[in-house]
C-alpha cells in the first residue's frame, strides 16, 4: 500500500505562485505514473497534470498549460507541482495520486489506485 502525503498548499494573490510536493512511502514508487488532481467547491475531480515512472512523458490540463509544472526526484520519492501565474479560479484542494498498472500519461480518475489527503490552494484577487 502506497501513502502519498501533500504539503505546499496555501494562500496567495493572483498572479502569484506555489509549489506542491507529495511524498510517497509504502512502494516502489519510482515504478509508478503520477500526477496531480484537483476540487473544487461543488464540482467534480478533476486531472491538473501527470508524469510517467521514469519523467519523459507529461501531460496537462488546457487550463494550466503554461503555467504549472509537474516534475519528480525518484530518490526522494516525491512529486511537485510548480503553479505559476496563479488565478482565482485555480483555487481547489489538490491530491496527488499514483497508478500502479499504467504506463503512459492517464487523465481518468479509476485509473490512479492511491491518493494523497489533499492540500488546499487559496488564491485571492
Amino acid at each position: 500500500q502506497a501513502q502519498l502525503v501533500e504539503s505546499g498548499g496555501g494562500l496567495v494573490q493572483a498572479g502569484g505562485s506555489l509549489r506542491l510536493s507529495c511524498a510517497a512511502s509504502g512502494r516502489t514508487f519510482s515504478r509508478y505514473l503520477v500526477g496531480w488532481f484537483r476540487q473544487a467547491p461543488g464540482k467534480e475531480r478533476e486531472f491538473v497534470a501527470a508524469i510517467t515512472w521514469n519523467g519523459r512523458d507529461t501531460g496537462y490540463a488546457d487550463s494550466v498549460k503554461g503555467r504549472f509544472t509537474i516534475s519528480r526526484d525518484n530518490a526522494k520519492d516525491t512529486l511537485y507541482l510548480q503553479m505559476n501565474s496563479l488565478k482565482p479560479e485555480d483555487t481547489a484542494v489538490y491530491y496527488c495520486a499514483a497508478s500502479s498498472g499504467v504506463g503512459r500519461v492517464v487523465t481518468a480518475r479509476y485509473l490512479y489506485d492511491y491518493w494523497g489527503q489533499g492540500t488546499q490552494v487559496t488564491v485571492s484577487s
